[in-house]
């Protein structure tokens, strides 16, 4: 099948980056953690994929990392458990992918997906340079050829508690505001006994893993939680919304060996 490569050169710098995405960092974990990203080396990003992917089939996707100078990027920290978080969304942000991409050597990044309709994807791939103190992050629209998705409007939920895999999860803030310190609680519980659920497990190496994206599909946040002590039924993260306007937002927990995804739309105020 005919290769194409496209090369997308996206400085990342240090709060709102080219392609307008925030990460709060990896300190997260530590309780005296800074919601601004700190030393996060530029990269630009080089993706191949075959022509013209279809839906529903298997496609291999490469993703070189370089630095500034376009010099391919040698070696990378290990961050909650890998060298590359990948996330793939459509356009409507209904469908939601977390993968990690092998480490081929010398900046090269390889996985292979499959997208599951027509459309159009965002793939945001997040990875820290040797020293980095925080992930560079590097963006890439795919066109995938196939029957179209019927597309879901994002309308901010109205109550902020879903049931998904026998789980009630509810989302929390303790105020909702863009350009403001906040924190969001996860409280998961039984869905039939209504009793808290106590022995979540790690997923890479934290109690959970939060991202939202805006509904433009422009504002991107990866949190992690803050330390508590137990293992549920409540996690907490702490981030910033970076402007006012809706977004989606997708907590992701493991119970039982089985990793649970929970959506939620917002409306972010000013």
């Amino acid at each position: 099948m005919k290769q194409i490569v496209i090369s997308i050169l996206l400085l990342s710098v240090v709060f709102l980056t080219a392609c307008n995405s925030i990460k709060v960092p990896k300190s997260t974990m530590d309780h005296k953690m800074s919601a601004t990203p700190t030393n996060v080396v530029p990269t630009k990003s080089e993706w191949t994929l075959t022509d013209y992917p279809q839906a529903n089939v298997k496609i291999p996707i490469s993703i070189l990392i370089m630095d500034k100078t376009g010099k391919p990027v040698k070696t990378f920290e290990t961050v909650h458990e890998k060298k590359m978080h990948l996330f793939i969304v459509s356009k409507d942000l209904a469908y939601f992918s977390h993968i990690h991409p092998k480490y081929e050597g010398n900046g090269k990044f390889d996985i292979t997906t499959t997208f599951p309709a027509g459309g159009d994807y965002k793939i945001i791939a997040e990875s820290t340079p040797k020293g980095g103190g925080d992930s560079s992050v590097e963006t890439h629209w795919v066109h995938v050829e196939g029957e179209p998705a019927k597309e879901e409007p994002l309308i901010p939920d109205e109550a902020f508690t879903k049931v998904v895999d026998g789980k009630k999860v509810t989302l929390t803030f303790s105020q909702l505001a863009a350009g403001k310190t906040l924190h969001m609680t996860f409280t998961i519980t039984d869905a039939k006994t209504n009793k808290p659920i106590k022995n979540l497990q790690p997923y890479l190496g934290a109690m959970g893993h939060t991202v939202a994206i805006s509904a433009d599909a422009e504002k991107y946040l990866h949190i992690h939680p803050m330390t508590t002590s137990g293992n549920g039924p409540s996690v907490i993260f702490m981030t910033i919304f970076p402007e006012k306007g809706v977004y989606k937002i997708w907590g992701q927990f493991k119970h039982e060996g089985k990793i649970l995804t929970v959506p939620f739309v917002v409306n972010v105020p000013k």
